[in-house]
This record gives C-alpha cells, sequence and structure tokens, in this order.
C-alpha cells in the first residue's frame, strides 16, 4: 500500500480541478436554434353570384324564368318572394308589375348580390271596330208604328195619332224613305166591304201623316181588308190585330 502524503494530494487535487475546468472551457457551446414559423391561413374566398331572366319583358300574366350560379357561398336568396335557393339553378316568377329580383349570396368571405329586372306590359285592349251604320230595315222596324181601329171604324183614334207622330218624326229624320200605307180589317163582314173599309182606313193614316208635315209623294195606300190577318184566332185580342193601318217601306 502506497501511502502519499497530505500535501501531494492536496496538489494532485487542485490539479485536477484545473484541468477540468480548462478542459470544461475549451468546448464549444451549443448554437440556439429559432423554431420554424407556420404560414398564416388564406383567408376564405370572396362569394360571386350571377342572376339573368329570360325574357325580360313580359304581357301581365306570363311567366319569366330567373336563373342564377354562384361560387364560394353558403347561402343564397332572392327577393322578392322567390326566398333561399340551392347555389345554382332556375324558377319561374309570374310578377304583377316591373320588377327587379336581387338575388344575395353570403359565404365565409363575405357577401356579394346581382340583380336581374323583369319589365311587365300590360297588353292594350283589342281595338274595336267603328260602330257599323245601322242597318235602316232594322231602323224602320224599331221606330215605325201602326194606326190600330175601332170595329168598323176608319176614324184615327189617341192611342194611334201617338204612334202616327214617332213615325212621322223618323220620315222626317230620314228624307229619302218612302212608305205604304196598307189598310187592314178582321175577318168579320164580306171581303168587298172590309177592302172599302181598308182602304179608307189606309187614306186616314195618310192624311194624317201629311199634316204632320210628310210630303204626301212620299206616302202611298193600298187595302188589303181581311186577306191578310196578322193574327189567326177569332177572338177580340186577334182581331185588335188586324185592324190596322200598316207601315212598309215602298221598294
Amino acid at each position: 500500500m502506497i501511502v502519499v502524503s497530505r500535501p501531494l494530494f492536496r496538489a494532485l487535487l487542485v490539479a485536477g480541478l484545473v484541468a477540468s475546468i480548462f478542459t470544461g472551457g475549451c468546448k464549444k457551446k451549443p448554437v440556439a436554434t429559432t423554431p420554424k414559423q407556420e404560414a398564416p391561413a388564406p383567408a376564405p374566398a370572396q362569394p360571386t353570384v350571377t342572376l339573368s331572366a329570360d325574357p325580360t319583358s313580359v304581357n301581365k300574366g306570363d311567366a319569366s324564368t330567373l336563373s342564377w350560379t354562384s361560387t364560394n357561398s353558403t347561402q343564397l336568396t332572392i327577393a322578392p318572394e322567390v326566398g333561399t335557393v340551392n347555389a345554382e339553378g332556375s324558377t319561374k316568377v309570374t310578377p304583377l308589375d316591373s320588377t327587379t329580383y336581387t338575388i344575395t349570396a353570403s359565404g365565409p368571405g363575405g357577401s356579394a348580390t346581382a340583380t336581374a329586372r323583369v319589365t311587365v306590359s300590360t297588353p292594350a285592349p283589342p281595338v274595336e271596330p267603328p260602330p257599323s251604320a245601322p242597318d235602316m230595315n232594322e231602323l224602320f222596324l224599331k221606330e215605325v208604328r201602326d194606326a190600330y181601329f175601332d170595329f168598323n171604324k176608319a176614324d184615327i183614334r189617341a192611342d194611334a195619332r201617338d204612334a202616327l207622330t214617332k213615325t212621322a218624326e223618323f220620315l222626317r229624320n230620314n228624307p229619302g224613305i218612302r212608305v205604304t200605307v196598307e189598310g187592314h180589317c178582321d175577318e168579320r163582314g164580306s171581303t168587298e166591304y172590309n177592302l172599302a173599309l181598308g182602304d179608307r182606313r189606309a187614306a186616314a193614316v195618310k192624311q194624317y201623316m201629311v199634316s204632320l208635315g210628310i210630303g204626301a209623294d212620299r206616302v202611298s195606300t193600298v187595302s188589303y181588308g181581311k186577306e191578310k190577318p196578322f193574327c189567326m184566332e177569332s177572338n177580340e185580342s186577334c182581331w185588335q190585330q188586324n185592324r190596322r193601318g200598316h207601315f212598309v217601306m215602298a221598294k
């Protein structure tokens, strides 16, 4: 066993410590590394949207088709009236008046809008042809009144005077019209007697028309007696219809 003296031991300990310090100081210090930074996430894309109408002009009551497309959107709505729609598509609309439709597309990147206008036209009412001139035959039948007589008489009654006044007014307003007054009777009496009575009745009507200002040359007369009855029944109501001075338009 080797015994080392205390002074020598201390000297060796000090030398070892110095060597350790010297050796440690010669080592390279580790280089600090900077952590890598991740690139920021890209911003959400801005939505886009289109809207069109076909046709753009319609008559009232007709339909137009709205069509649309979009990108980068999560919700789309069309106003007025249509509401929420898919990312693309089409729908028919029937506006009552001219309308501008607006589509709004929303998404993480914001919103976008587009519009389409549908013009509504009110069809013009059909042009009615000008009224045709009234048919003179129809006017004659409407405006001209016959004169009725009592049994076996040829006197102008009060109701006959009113009827002949209206007839005279029509003839004054239509000076180109000439008339024939037919004298008629009911079935009672002989043929010869009724022909004479019908002649007196026609003449009385003509005379009264002349007194109302109608030229005599515009009124001719003829008697048919009981040969052309208007009513065929044998009663007073029917006979009264047959006792008349009847107007026809002269040819």
